[in-house]
């Protein structure tokens, strides 16, 4: 039985490393990305993925040899151990390096996403950002400014759900929560930002491609929390400047009348 029970037990890195193998060409991997920062997202990713998968094979291995070798009943009196002061050294030495290279790896694409000094100051920047987006209990508004880029006046345009870009542009917007903790997450984007009751958070991306992709609250915010999606509709430049202008027009008439001269 100790060699059935050996035989699978090496199945599991077997079988693990097999599945990561053909994941891609299954559609089981990472969405296409989109996004101007979403390679080095991914390369991090591939970095601690292959750490861990080294380590997990390593360790599903010794446990097989440790089942072959050690399961056979041997008379004699057991051997007790009180601990190896050096084994312990190492093992507590050799992940807190790996954690340190895992945390250095990351600090320049977290500078690059992150810090406020390193935000687009473009069309639109920190101080003038092309929307505000609302999370609450459970969906997404979408607040765009005034021709003269106020928020709080009467003409904000505000879109349930949708969230309108132009492609190839640097947006920058601004993220806030009406009630509980949420996170703004586009997976094409390798975008995923906490949104904090209480906090503007200042989030930017640049999408590559036009098209439609969801927009997932990846934050329990409640029993309506798996229902809380939303869409980022990626635009050419010149169809995301007619579809402002269609819904300022939308907003001035109330939708009950069509008048060219707006």
């Amino acid at each position: 039985m100790r060699l059935f029970y050996t035989v699978m037990f090496l199945l599991v890195p077997i079988l693990g490393v097999w599945t990561f193998a053909i994941a891609d060409d299954y559609g089981w991997w990472f969405p296409e990305n989109i996004s101007s920062f979403g390679g080095e997202i991914d390369r991090l990713f591939d970095v601690i993925m292959y750490m861990v998968g080294f380590t997990f094979i390593g360790t599903e291995v010794l446990l097989a040899w440790c089942i072959l070798r050690y399961s056979d009943k041997s008379p004699g009196k057991a051997v007790f151990s009180h601990g190896n002061h050096k084994l312990e050294l190492l093992w507590t030495a050799v992940p807190a390096l790996a954690l340190l290279f895992i945390a250095f790896s990351q600090m320049g694409t977290w500078a690059d996403i992150k810090y406020a000094g390193s935000f687009p100051d473009g069309e639109y920047s920190v101080e003038r950002p092309i929307a505000q987006v609302y999370a609450s209990q459970f969906d997404w508004r979408v607040r765009y400014p005034d021709e003269e880029g106020n928020f709080q006046g009467t003409d904000v345009i505000e879109s349930p759900f949708d969230f309108v870009v132009p492609v190839n542009t640097d947006v920058v917007f601004r993220l806030r929560s009406r009630d509980v903790l949420h996170s703004f997450f586009v997976p094409q984007l390798r975008l995923k930002q906490d949104a904090v009751p209480g906090m503007d958070i200042p989030v930017w991306f640049r999408a590559e491609e036009a098209g439609e992709y969801d927009i997932i609250c990846a934050e329990l915010c409640g029993w309506g929390h798996y229902k809380m999606a939303g869409r980022l509709r990626v635009l050419e430049p010149d169809d995301y400047e007619t579809w402002l202008a269609d819904q300022r027009v939308a907003l001035y008439t109330n939708g009950t009348e069509d008048r060219e001269d707006v």
